[in-house]
């Protein structure tokens, strides 16, 4: 069945953009169709694996499958750079810490590539748990006494006349429709929905299965009440008073919806699956330029922050989300934060320069030892993640220069973003210009070029300035100093270079295609370098030089 669903707009109501999209397919569909699991994909992704949705569905369907709310597939890209300027292909997440994930309560849902199993959306806690039966039995076969059976098989409506007739004390007839609104055959769908997507019963060991054979018998054609009723359930007003959004189905109130309402069903104790195919599952397209891969950092990072201060933060999860999991979501809405300390960190070796201090006053032979223990013991756990993870050294390098780039930038951005909304309320964006693009319509790769002003570019720039600036003048000072102090010097202009060997791949996106940057750009900004250099010697020379008030003297040829 191939049905086209556009859902009913309307000025005063708020459609909820992306989440409000799946939620009016979701109610849609259970009325036309009621498939057990649903597989969700962006705009710009397409199948490439025609047995993937048969991998996902064999982890829910096995023993003790039940309990798994989704299956995650890896996101891969297509027309990226070969050389991966941006890290687009996010392997270090989706090779090394959704893999990680996948060893405690599940991987995080990213939006796109994920099979669900559709009563987990529905805001019921996992089987086999005393919060389970009382709410999904409650009204689901409570409401099922006062309407017609809508199951398939004979088999199927014994299995749930049964359950029905053990929980009769149970069934409240009122809380369907203020969780799910006032469609009957919505209502009706979802305890068909679970017995479809139980496990098969072909093994002992299967409690409250499946029948094999039970789902063969084919499906009515759809008549027209039916289709009527589909229509309802996505119009604008149908979730009023309802808690679709808030409990049921993809979540509200966040820009990344797809964390908060994974978040909430491992929350109630579902776990989830990474599954990894040998032939990728789905592909889809990236952003390629610099300008519109930070803005898509920065959707994410204030997601994130949103999260932070939201009652989604993982402080506040439950007991049945597992501590290891907690710890993994704390970090969703924190690492946007860091970019603070690390701002702080790229501008220390400049300032380092800029005083003729080094960063560390006293090199100690204990201080040493530490540092040497750290570093080596950060290096190994580096190198076994990337050896464990199959992640290429190149594509790790890329990934912490953007990381890198994307903190000192779009990370930044997102908290100033999320405290003003929080603390007074206002919501600024950051917009973008287009200044200059590659007029090769021939070039595979002719939107890498593509340059758009955009004020996230405006730290970044800063550093690469102050940190060029503060090694012309380190070594103007070394060079004019009675008692040139290399070591100090070395340092310092080590540290700045890390720094701008991380930011290459943001210069280097500022120049647009290769070759086309006008050699005056690179004459003023030698010349001002220099000159800004010889101010500052000027302002500030060096200690022991020029000692005329205290005795020496100047002498001219």
């Amino acid at each position: 069945m191939l049905v086209y669903v556009s859902r009913e707009k309307r000025i005063g109501y708020d459609h909820n953009k992306k989440a409000g999209a799946m939620n009016a397919l979701f109610r849609a569909s259970a009325i036309m169709s009621n498939g057990p699991f649903i597989l969700n994909l962006d705009c710009d992704h397409y199948i490439y694996n025609s047995q993937a949705m048969r991998e996902g569905m064999c982890f829910m369907m096995d023993r003790g499958g039940d309990r798994i709310c989704y299956v995650q597939f890896p996101q891969r890209f297509e027309g990226i750079d070969p050389s991966d300027r941006y890290a687009n292909r996010n392997t270090v997440f989706f090779d090394g810490n959704m893999r990680a994930l996948d060893g405690l309560q599940g991987p995080v849902y990213v939006g796109t590539g994920c099979l669900f199993r559709r009563i987990a959306l529905y805001g019921f806690d996992p089987p086999r748990s005393k919060e389970h039966s009382a709410a999904f039995l409650s009204f689901c076969f409570g409401h099922r006494k006062k309407h017609a059976a809508v199951a398939n098989t004979p088999e199927e409506n014994r299995a749930l006349r049964k359950r029905d007739s053990d929980h009769e004390d149970m069934m409240n007839f009122s809380l369907a429709p203020k969780m799910f609104g006032n469609s009957n055959l919505l209502i009706d769908s979802i305890p068909v929905a679970e017995f479809q997507g139980r496990p098969l019963a072909d093994h002992p060991s299967v409690k409250n299965g499946r029948p094999p054979g039970a789902l063969t018998i084919p499906r009515d054609l759809l008549d027209a009440s039916t289709v009527a009723e589909a229509i309802s359930v996505i119009s604008c007003w149908y979730e009023d008073k309802t808690e679709w959004g808030q409990r049921v189905g993809w979540i509200y109130g966040s820009v990344t919806e797809d964390v908060v309402t994974g978040y909430r069903m491992h929350n109630r104790g579902w776990k989830s699956v990474y599954c990894v195919t040998k032939r990728d599952a789905f592909r889809g397209t990236a952003p390629i330029n610099l300008t519109d891969r930070l803005h898509q950092v920065l959707r994410w990072a204030t997601g994130s922050v949103e999260i932070f201060f939201s009652r989604n933060n993982a402080f506040l999860a439950s007991s049945r989300m597992k501590v290891l999991q907690r710890i993994a979501y704390l970090n969703v809405g924190i690492y946007p934060f860091t970019s603070v300390f690390l701002v702080v960190y790229c501008f220390l070796p400049a300032l380092s320069l800029f005083s003729g201090q080094f960063i560390v006053q006293n090199l100690n032979v204990t201080f040493l030892i530490y540092l040497l223990i750290i570093t080596v013991t950060l290096c190994i756990l580096a190198v076994l993640e990337v050896k464990w993870s199959g992640i290429e050294l190149e594509e790790w390098w890329r990934n912490e220069q953007f990381w890198l780039i994307g903190g000192t930038s779009a990370h930044l951005a997102a908290v100033l973003q999320g405290l003003l909304k929080v603390v007074a309320g206002v919501e600024i964006s950051f917009t973008l210009t287009s200044k200059s693009a590659g007029d090769d319509d021939d070039d595979e790769f002719a939107d890498l070029y593509l340059v758009k002003w955009t004020s996230l570019m405006i730290p970044p720039i800063v550093i690469i300035m102050v940190n060029l600036i503060a090694i012309a003048i380190g070594i103007s000072r070394t060079i004019y100093s009675v008692i040139p102090q290399w070591s100090r010097l070395l340092g310092g202009v080590f540290f700045s270079f890390w720094v701008l060997a991380h930011l290459y791949p943001f210069a280097k996106g500022l120049m647009g295609r290769r070759g086309r940057t006008p050699t005056i750009v690179y004459v003023w900004s030698g010349l001002i370098a220099i000159t800004i250099s010889l101010l500052w010697v000027a302002i500030n020379p060096p200690e022991g030089s020029n000692q005329i008030g205290n005795g020496g003297s100047l002498q001219f040829p």
